[in-house]
């Protein structure tokens, strides 16, 4: 599973309007967060998945922020 590397190939638009549908949102940043820990399993990356799951669509937003500002994703290593 490589959701992340996908995601990160993308073009900056591409990330950004997956990232600011509602609903999509949420999906991608589950799967791009639980493929970053299949591949690379550390710390940050769980505490990622945890706060993404808890917090929803609204860190969604500050994670559409986070790319548009420097084209990664937030607590993804």
């Amino acid at each position: 599973m490589t959701v992340d590397k996908w995601f990160d190939s993308q073009d900056r638009l591409v990330k950004v309007l997956l990232l600011i549908i509602p609903f999509v949102n949420w999906i991608i940043e589950i799967l791009v967060r639980i493929s970053a820990i299949l591949r690379n399993p550390t710390q940050l990356n769980l505490i990622g998945l945890i706060v993404y799951i808890i917090g929803g669509w609204i860190l969604g937003f500050v994670d559409l922020i986070f790319v548009i500002i420097q084209d990664k994703m937030l607590f993804i290593e």
